[in-house]
């Protein structure tokens, strides 16, 4: 049944279907021998709650009849439990379910079910992938729904679905994983639209902020999935039936009013602080309305204000994503941007003021759906969604693929997997002088294969900022972010306002190896999200420069140029820039992603058909070597040219008729050789920018062929990450080394070559014990020289 389900789920999201039953009969013998038929129904229910919650019934007949007279779950004898009908009657589950569709989403707690059929569509990709006998662990997940308790913190717990009183939940998700098959804890966090319409409420508000709080206590991952109306709006529904107004003119209404008061008997009777009041001769002139709940008003947006808060701190501290479900409105759109990584459903849009609302103010019908103002046709090309899913099982099917990216908690090493294609083999696919499509670079074709592992390169942010392609792959199961140069001529096209009537769609060229504003930004701001998932970055650097025109400055491309900057040297894992075949690298494109930004993190490397410098040849030699240089050459090279300029050197310098025929002669050769001896001086130009000179000159650390560069790249970056993982725990150890002092110890006990990334892998694992005790001996010692110094001190 949990197969089917895996390989339905999207058809029967679609079809709504909540109960599968399946009847079949098992024929055994008794004890004599004689043959038995026991029916069996199995079946898959949403009716208690949880999605598609598999179940099995031995049904019992009626001796007589034959009619079934209980069902039976399937169990050993006493433990068994007997139903006279199996069918449960439509409930408030159900009813909650049917509101959460009315709205385009799913109800927050059949989401628990999604992730595990996800989870196990997950499993059957890996061991399909794998093609050995790997097998899906039991247990694969389990989740605690996280409830206040006395004190108001948030615990781990369970308490019966559907009778939450506030419109959010939260749980902690436990996974075993191709990752991390021992298990994973993940925070979810979900609105349930079913609760006053999902609006952020003060409850709701502490909830959110409480569970996001657990998070980053334990370092977890936490996932918000959003469908909302935003911050609650209410009045005080108590005082409509008892307010008065005093009129300027009760026999004329239309001449305003004066204000609005209360009997004396009705201020009474409201509980005190309810109101604010003075006397007047009616009774009770209301100068503020307080009301007697806690929820109604601008607390709301105080509340809201605390989590946007909670949620910047969370993304800046522990691994934040969002899945719009279904329409979140705003403090819930502001919440999807503040975490930064945003996953789109179709049918759920982000928006600041509902359409009809800006209808109002606009004083005509220019909007007519929720769609023309946060849908994915405007959220995706503007860089806040990463990635727009068809409904909610491919959602949380995206939310996992991202998961496994990720480490298990903010202080782990990136989250590895067992891979089948070999880390040692060639790539194929080969980038091309002329320009090619650079996702194929990365994930490869059906013919060649590429640079990361086959099926595991996925794009992200494609419809922002397309002059650059941005991932996460692997690399011999290794995670890592990739960022790629588009070569091709792309278009950014910046839609009309239904608004302004004199508003046309506009369509801008952008051409490729070039960094424009928005992927300047797109590129600073991925950098940042690799940053925050602990992931190693290759970055296949094949830029030619930054748009410089009047367009794009006024676009601030100055600041989003120096954004890049500022990532990179703020970065905390392996960045590695490769220059790809047939790649180059120019001008203010490579000071932004120069080692020397990091120099403890960053390292560039280059395959020999690859350039790096100032200037284009054909543009450096318009300045440094222009035609009376390349005249020069020729004379000093061409025979003829030689020839002539003896002939006018040795010319009668009285027979002007002579000079003048032998100065057409060498006229008319310098034009004839122009052309091959400009090529000449480019290729001299371009010789400067050659591999060999980047290499003599340090400023990369290697060239390395572009077929090689997969097992070069692996081993490289394992051992970085195991190297890593060693200094930060001696650092641990001892909080007075430095990065450097660290590495030195772990060399000092290497005894492989420390240039040999795969000795000193094979060392790090063989020795793993006398690595272990290295670190005890400095924590010892540093104790020590604790105790030593505190003592000097007395």
């Amino acid at each position: 049944m949990d197969s089917l389900k895996s390989k339905l789920a999207d058809r029967l999201l679609k079809l709504r279907v909540d109960e599968i039953e399946v009847k079949v009969r098992i024929e055994s013998t008794d004890d004599n021998g004689n043959p038995i038929i026991t029916p069996v129904r199995l079946s898959a229910s949403s009716m208690e709650g949880e999605w598609l919650k598999t179940s099995a019934f031995i049904e019992r007949p009626d001796p007589v009849t034959g009619v079934t007279r209980e069902f039976c779950v399937l169990g050993d004898g006493k433990d068994s439990v007997c139903f006279l009908d199996p069918y449960e009657t439509s409930n408030v589950i159900q009813t909650k379910r049917a509101i959460a569709r009315r709205v385009g989403s799913t109800y927050a707690y059949d989401f628990l079910g999604l992730l595990e059929v996800g989870l196990l569509g997950e499993w059957n990709q890996h061991i399909d992938s794998l093609g050995d006998d790997t097998t899906i662990p039991s247990g694969i997940f389990s989740s605690q729904e996280l409830i206040e308790n006395e004190d108001g913190e948030l615990v781990p717990g369970a308490r019966a679905i559907g009778t939450n009183k506030e419109g959010m939940v939260a749980w902690v998700v436990s996974m075993k994983t191709p990752e991390y098959p021992e298990g994973r804890d993940v925070v979810f966090i979900a609105n349930d639209v079913t609760v006053k319409s999902g609006s952020f409420g003060v409850e709701e508000d502490e909830i959110y902020y409480k569970a996001s709080q657990y998070a980053r206590a334990h370092n977890l991952p936490r996932v918000y999935i959003a469908c909302n109306a935003g911050a609650r709006i209410g009045l005080y529904d108590g005082l409509k039936e008892k307010i008065n107004i005093k009129f300027y003119d009760a026999e004329s209404p239309s001449k305003g009013f004066e204000y609005l008061y209360l009997t004396d008997e009705d201020y009474k009777a409201l509980p005190e602080g309810a109101v604010n009041a003075h006397k007047v001769d009616e009774g009770w002139a209301v100068d503020d309305i307080i009301g007697e709940v806690h929820g109604i008003g601008v607390e709301n947006l105080q509340g809201s204000g605390k989590i946007a808060g909670e949620t910047s701190r969370a993304y800046d501290e522990i691994f934040t994503l969002s899945y719009v479900t279904g329409r979140s409105v705003g403090i819930g759109a502001y919440l999807n941007r503040l975490g930064q990584r945003v996953i789109q459903m179709k049918q759920g849009p982000m928006i600041l003021t509902g359409y009809s609302a800006l209808n109002k103010l606009l004083g005509r019908e220019v909007y007519n759906s929720q769609d023309q103002l946060g849908g994915p046709q405007i959220m995706f090309p503007n860089g806040v969604t990463h990635e727009v899913v068809d409904n909610d099982q491919e959602g949380v099917g995206s939310i996992l693929k991202w998961l496994s990216f990720v480490p298990k908690t903010t202080n782990d090493p990136p989250a590895c997997r067992d891979c089948a294609d070999p880390v040692n083999r060639d790539v194929e696919f080969r980038p091309t002088p002329t320009p090619y499509d650079p996702r194929l670079m990365l994930s490869g074709t059906e013919d060649a294969a590429g640079f990361f592992d086959t099926g595991s390169f996925k794009e992200y942010l494609a419809g922002w900022g397309k002059s650059v392609i941005v991932g996460r792959g692997r690399l011999g199961g290794v995670p890592m972010g990739a960022i790629a140069v588009e070569t091709r001529l792309v278009e950014q096209v910046v839609p009309a306002d239904p608004a302004d009537p004199n508003s046309r769609e506009a369509i801008l060229p952008q051409a490729g190896q070039v960094l424009f504003p928005d992927s300047s930004f797109k590129t600073a701001q991925t950098i940042k999200d690799f940053n925050k998932e602990g992931l190693p970055i290759m970055i296949f650097a094949n830029w030619r420069g930054f748009s410089g025109g009047s367009r794009d400055m006024a676009g601030e491309i100055l600041k989003f140029g120096a954004q890049i900057v500022d990532a990179l040297r703020e970065y905390e894992h392996p960045v590695y820039i490769y220059l790809p075949p047939h790649g180059e690298l120019r001008g203010g494109s490579w000071v932004v992603v120069d080692p020397t930004i990091n120099e403890e993190q960053m390292s560039m490397y280059a395959d020999p058909d690859s350039r790096g410098g100032i200037l284009e040849p054909a543009g450096i030699t318009e300045v440094k070597f222009r035609l009376p240089d390349q005249l020069k050459v020729m004379h000093r090279i061409d025979s003829q040219l030689q020839l002539l300029d003896v002939e006018l050197e040795n010319v009668d310098t009285m027979d002007n008729d002579a000079m003048e025929a032998i100065r057409e002669q060498i006229a008319a050769r310098e034009e004839l050789l122009k052309p091959v001896y400009l090529q000449a001086a480019t290729e001299f130009a371009d010789l400067h920018d050659k591999t060999g000179r980047m290499k003599a000159k340090g400023v990369i650390k290697e060239a390395v062929p572009w077929a090689r560069s997969r097992e070069f790249f692996f081993y490289t970056v394992k051992r970085r990450i195991a190297q890593d993982d060693l200094v930060s725990k001696l650092k641990a150890a001892d909080d007075t080394l430095t990065t450097d002092a660290a590495v030195d110890i772990i060399k000092g006990m290497c005894s492989a070559d420390w240039e040999d990334n795969q000795a000193v892998i094979d060392f790090f694992t063989a020795s793993a014990s006398d690595v272990d005790a290295k670190i005890e001996g400095v924590r010892k010692a540093a104790i020590e020289a604790k105790i030593a110094a505190l003592q000097a001190e007395l």
